[in-house]
């Protein structure tokens, strides 16, 4: 049985306009992703791959074609009601972790959960819960600082996932590891996905790309190919 869609797109584009010129970001992109899938988006710089995670993430709006995440048209809706979308629905993992040096791992988790409103008493369990799950329940109150690379996108991805989201994007999320620290927070991401957390990983490493079960392949702003991995 086919699983339920968690993102569904239909003839996707995405144009920018630089005085008299304009760039085909995005041209007529299909493309559908099943609750917890683990699914890869490669392709050379320019492609598309960040124009597209964009969209996926409800941080832009196509300027043509539909987008369903979990059964809701979003393509249209304005910027308060993507954003509330995007708190409830998406977790975000950067390459460049993107943590508040002045805050404790546990306050920089609980970044979204203030932004949402939650109690106090709320927002620290449920911050020290996903600092467990990502294995740092022992570094909640230690600065980025004195944080290795690899701890610290740990409370990034705790962070993406202190709201229980149903997809989670990760843009380039070992960019900025040794290859160590990478197989380390690949593990961690295989990890979440077994536990039935739907991926969407951007690389431009084959060797990383190869890893997931799926593989979708972005050039010149089409999908190329979209296939089986090879550890798939």
């Amino acid at each position: 049985m086919t699983a339920p869609a968690v993102i569904e797109l239909e003839g996707i584009e995405k144009h920018y306009s630089f005085g008299r010129s304009r760039v085909d970001a995005l041209r007529g992109v299909d493309l559908r992703i099943g609750a917890g899938e683990w699914v890869a988006v490669m392709g050379p710089s320019g492609a598309g791959k960040t124009t597209l995670l964009e969209i996926l993430g409800c941080l832009s709006r196509p300027s043509a074609g539909r987008y369903r995440l979990r059964g809701r048209a979003v393509d249209a809706l304005d910027g308060d009601a993507l954003a509330r979308v995007r708190g409830a629905e998406i977790g975000f993992v950067f390459q460049s972790f993107n943590l508040l040096p002045r805050l404790s791992a546990a306050d920089n988790v609980a970044l979204p959960l203030v932004y949402a409103r939650r109690p106090r008493a709320e927002r620290a369990r449920r911050a020290r819960e996903a600092l467990a799950r990502v294995g740092l329940a022992t570094r909640a109150d230690h600065r980025p600082a004195e944080l290795s690379g690899g701890e610290r996108q740990r409370v990034a991805i705790a962070r993406a996932l202190v709201n229980q989201p149903s997809l989670l994007l990760a843009d380039e999320p070992t960019g900025n590891l040794d290859s160590a620290t990478s197989d380390e927070i690949l593990g961690l991401l295989r990890g979440l996905h077994a536990e039935g957390n739907a991926v969407v990983l951007v690389t431009h490493d084959p060797a990383i790309g190869e890893r997931a079960p799926r593989l979708v392949t972005i050039r010149d702003g089409r999908i190329e190919s979209d296939r089986a991995g090879r550890e798939a």
